[in-house]
């Protein structure tokens, strides 16, 4: 085993012990956290060793596990890992569903085991701390794996500085009373358990400024929420706080939603930044009024994962601090053997699940080829997003795009795009369908 250098430990930044400078083995006078993160960092993981071009994907959301899943499909000979923090799969689109009553929590919850075990692929459950792109290599809390290709999917984290939220301390207190309820579990079950006991009054929501995940979402709540409150008979009303003039996507089935089912229930207030929110005395301050809430999922502005940065991939000139790449190719400048997809990308395609599995079917298939010496044409990924609208029946609207890179304005653009702006039951049904084939396709 290639011994752990001085050199090698002041790379590890994102641990914030770059100034220990310990070679392994010189431990008189370390703490004894420095003597286990020397352990960590100059140990291997414990998997058998690579058989074949190692392939490691570290990310498992619609992104990563597709990729993975097709990278074993496209080049059943390459070694495959993913590696994912987190040990259980609960998905984030479709969640509305279960939000609402719906689906059962199982519905969106899924063994990453068994999407190893039915795909041929390697999970280790372990979270990237560090990367050697020259000795080609990542640290984990688990130890350091080498790789031949490194694909990573890390998504999305919270900007609480767009909505004038910069002390630390009202930072922490809006994550853990207000969550957005579009990254971790943890807050979706809290955001469940919100509309579950709810006694009434102001539930407030809002659409982010910037590209966010996922487009359709904070209007799709606002008609969830709305719905729950009219099937149980809450006297509450959802305000629904956007930036844009009209919604983000899909604006004339949201609209007359909100019209045409939640006239009562649900408030609109468009073309409204929000300036600060204060946890405290549960308001919102925007640019025109203050609103007063009694409970809320407040939305921040998205940015790429701060392990981008931590990792120096991070492109610093994005708006969103997104990751600086190809954008055919998904490699990280400069660098032929990372590749980075999922939220996380710069370009301005929507950050939805459909959208994250078709680029994950892409880049799987180009890596296999480049594995084999070859090389495959770009493909756009394809947006499709149902919105389920109305419960009582089921009522859905949906879109359906793709892009394209304009040379001469060097700009993105929609094509092909098709869209059904008038909820219907036909929807509604199509959006349990759509859910069960991706599912089946990620897990199965």
């Amino acid at each position: 085993m290639k011994k752990l250098t001085r050199r090698d430990f002041g790379k590890l930044s994102a641990l914030g012990i770059a100034s220990v400078g310990l070679p392994m083995g010189e431990t008189e006078g370390a703490t004894l956290s420095t003597v286990a993160l020397t352990s960590i960092v100059s140990r291997h993981v414990n998997l058998p060793a690579a058989k074949g071009h190692r392939v490691v994907v570290v990310g498992g959301g619609w992104c990563g596990l597709t990729i993975a899943k097709y990278l074993k499909i496209h080049g059943p000979d390459l070694d495959v890992v993913l590696i994912e923090k987190n040990s259980l799969f609960v998905s984030h689109p479709i969640s509305g569903l279960w939000l609402s009553g719906l689906v059962n929590l199982e519905a969106i919850t899924f063994s990453y085991l068994d999407a190893a075990a039915n795909n041929d692929y390697t999970y280790l459950n372990a979270t990237l701390i560090d990367l050697d792109r020259v000795s080609r290599t990542i640290f984990t809390d688990q130890g350091r794996l080498n790789y031949d290709d490194l694909i990573l999917a890390p998504g999305i984290d919270y900007d609480y500085d767009s909505i004038g939220v910069e002390d630390i301390a009202q930072e922490q207190l809006l994550k853990t009373r207000y969550p957005a309820g579009f990254v971790s579990a943890s807050e979706h079950m809290t955001l469940k358990n919100k509309i579950k006991n709810f006694e009434g009054g102001i539930f407030a929501l809002n659409a982010p400024s910037g590209i966010y995940r996922c487009s359709a979402t904070p209007y799709e709540r606002a008609c969830l929420i709305a719905s729950v409150f009219k099937r149980d008979k809450i006297k509450g009303k959802v305000v629904l706080i956007d930036s844009r003039e009209k919604p983000a996507v899909s604006a004339e089935g949201f609209l007359s939603a909100f019209e045409e089912l939640y006239g009562d229930t649900i408030e609109y207030i468009n073309s409204s930044v929000i300036s600060a929110v204060n946890p405290e005395s549960r308001s919102v301050l925007t640019d025109f009024d203050e609103i007063v809430f009694d409970d809320a999922a407040i939305y921040p502005r998205i940015r790429g994962a701060r392990l981008l940065e931590q990792l120096g991939l991070a492109d610093f000139n994005s708006a969103q601090m997104e990751a600086a790449i190809d954008p055919f190719t998904y490699n990280a400048v400069g660098d032929a053997h990372v590749y980075i997809a999922g939220d996380c990308r710069p370009m301005p395609f929507s950050k939805s699940g459909n959208t994250a599995r078709t680029e994950g079917v892409y880049l799987a298939e180009l890596v296999a080829a480049r594995a084999r010496g070859s090389e495959i044409s770009w493909r756009s990924p394809r947006t499709i997003c149902y919105s389920m609208v109305n419960t009582q029946p089921n009522e859905a609207i949906m879109v359906d795009g793709k892009y394209q890179f304009d040379k001469l304005s060097g700009q993105w653009e929609h094509f092909e795009n098709f869209a059904v702006n008038k909820r219907n039951q036909d929807m509604g049904k199509e959006t349990f369908k759509w859910a069960e084939r991706h599912f089946l396709d990620m897990f199965d």
